[in-house]
């Protein structure tokens, strides 16, 4: 399954349709109680790298993720920094990966809460610092998003908002050849990483605490 890149030849025609006019529309016609992963990537049309970024990281953004939600979204999120550190001009995405579903309901009211932000961001991004959304620089943004990726997979308490920020302004600067706010999110990386790394210490410490109480007791 393949979708033309945004990252390599989108236009930044104002007739271009915002993106969360396109999220709007998939929202409005959907009919089933699920919906394919496949079929959120098509919906994304020509912005399938950074679309894929931003819309599998928003649900990691908010306060509370929903149980299992950041398991399922990590493996879209590494699959697209994988193909933007190996170069990869258009997203291809496995079958097995393409057929997953996911709630309809769930990811409504991710895109629901989404969206005002999305609008607000839209009319405050714009194309400069070009080098950060160049070949290289994309590979680079494929590298760290892969570490960001990695932190989701597993289940680390506290430990998916920071990312997922960090990831969602990766895809929206992606989508926007905004290479500002690819910059500001390698930041959010360095500090999601020393955060979730601050957060890995204490319970590596709080559990040889309890092993020591306990082997002592």
């Amino acid at each position: 399954m393949g979708s033309r890149s945004l990252v390599a030849e989108v236009s930044v025609s104002e007739e271009r349709v915002a993106f969360s006019r396109l999220l709007g529309e998939f929202v409005a016609a959907w009919t089933t109680p699920e919906v394919t992963i496949g079929e959120l990537i098509d919906a994304t049309r020509d912005r399938a790298f950074g679309a894929v970024l931003l819309v599998f990281a928003a649900p990691n953004m908010l306060p509370v993720t929903p149980p299992g939600f950041s398991l399922v979204t990590s493996l879209p999120i590494m699959m697209v920094a994988m193909q933007l550190l190996l170069g990869w001009r258009e997203l291809h995405v496995p079958r097995w990966l393409a057929a997953r579903r996911v709630s309809r309901a769930k990811l409504r009211t991710v895109i629901e809460r989404l969206t005002p932000w999305l609008l607000r961001a839209e009319r405050l991004t714009r194309p400069r610092l070009q080098a950060l959304v160049a070949p290289l620089g994309e590979r680079l943004a494929g590298a760290v998003c892969l570490v960001l990726g990695v932190v989701l997979f597993f289940p680390i308490p506290l430990g998916n908002t920071l990312p997922g920020i960090s990831i969602g302004m990766l895809g929206l600067g992606l989508m926007e050849r905004d290479g500002g706010l690819v910059a500001l999110s390698f930041a959010g990386a360095v500090l999601s990483v020393l955060v979730v790394g601050a957060v890995l210490m204490g319970l590596i410490g709080v559990g040889a605490a309890a092993l020591r109480a306990t082997l002592g007791g």
